[in-house]
């Protein structure tokens, strides 16, 4: 049997996103959670290797520092450990540039996909087509974003001196920033614009309903956050025991597989968890993006109205 439709392209109001955000969710997450895995494959293997560089490379220096091991370790390896946090490093930023532009089209193109299809199946090649097809207004998309967190930046450090109203403004500004690049981005691959047209879509449709805009990011994002800190709860205790246990037992991490693969598979978790939360909020401004398009142009309203126009001839 399968699921009900969940209709997206509807006036919702500030509670209705948040219960059509969480049956989606319901209804989509393992297909979704499907096309993620198959097409980030390289890129959580990349990960794994970063973490591994930048896990190798930290406890290097704290075994070296003589932290854990409360001894020098003789020869010192201290360059090698740097060059393999650089290494890490730098790897993660490339990783992150690409998964960043990667997975803001995938949660995209999965939500465009399943509207268009009104919740009846589509293969996940549909998904991967349609953000191939943009790959290079996603690249200036990304380019774009460069200057804006730029700005962004300056006015953070500006606000950052005025007391506690300088606070709430940080976070009015980061939540409106993050509801106009999310809107603008699923108004590139819904409506297939050009990169400034999706800007200027962005834009006007979260100017004219900016406090449903920011409380929706803000809401979501926090309930996003809180899912993320559950699901790494028990690796977390894990991670935690056993670290107690180093520092108890005075255990040379820096001649230890163990705390290798412990520790790497721990930050590689939580990178990937954090990619796919990424996902989840790209999710949740697509759902905005239909809600504030309908009540700015009323596209669906009109829609029904004239079938029901034609029915009654």
């Amino acid at each position: 049997m399968r699921d009900k439709y969940i209709e997206l392209r509807v006036n919702h109001d500030f509670g209705d996103i948040l219960t059509t955000y969480f049956d989606f969710l319901k209804q989509n997450i393992k297909k979704f959670t499907n096309v993620f895995i198959s097409y980030n494959g390289v890129f959580l293997v990349g990960l794994l290797i970063t973490s591994y560089l930048l896990v190798s490379g930290f406890i290097g220096l704290i075994a070296e520092e003589g932290s854990f091991s409360g001894s020098g370790l003789g020869q010192s390896n201290e360059e090698t450990y740097w060059i393999y946090i650089v290494a890490g490093g730098i790897l993660f930023f490339v990783i992150f540039i690409l998964v960043a532009g990667l997975n803001f089209s995938l949660s995209s193109s999965y939500l465009v996909n399943y509207e268009r299809a009104k919740g009846l199946d589509f293969d996940k090649k549909e998904v991967w087509n349609l953000t191939k097809s943009k790959f290079g207004d996603t690249l200036v998309f990304i380019l774009l974003l460069i200057p804006i967190y730029l700005v962004f930046f300056i006015v953070v450090v500006i606000t950052a001196f005025i007391p506690l109203l300088g606070l709430f403004a940080q976070y009015i500004l980061q939540f409106s920033l993050a509801a106009w690049i999310g809107v603008s981005f699923f108004s590139m691959l819904e409506q297939n614009k050009g990169v400034t047209d999706a800007f200027g879509e962005g834009w006007g449709l979260v100017s004219k309903n900016f406090w449903k805009s920011v409380g929706v990011n803000f809401i979501l994002g926090l309930l996003n956050g809180l899912l993320l800190f559950i699901i790494l709860l028990i690796p977390g205790i894990i991670v935690g025991v056993y670290t107690f246990h180093v520092v108890e037992n005075g255990v040379d991490v820096g001649a230890s597989i163990v705390s290798t693969v412990v520790y790497t598979l721990g930050l590689c978790l939580l990178l990937i968890l954090s990619i796919y939360a990424q996902c989840l909020s790209q999710i949740v401004n697509g759902i905005l993006f239909y809600s504030l398009h309908e009540k700015t142009y009323n596209v669906n309203t009109r829609s029904k109205i004239e079938q029901i126009g034609q029915s009654n001839q």
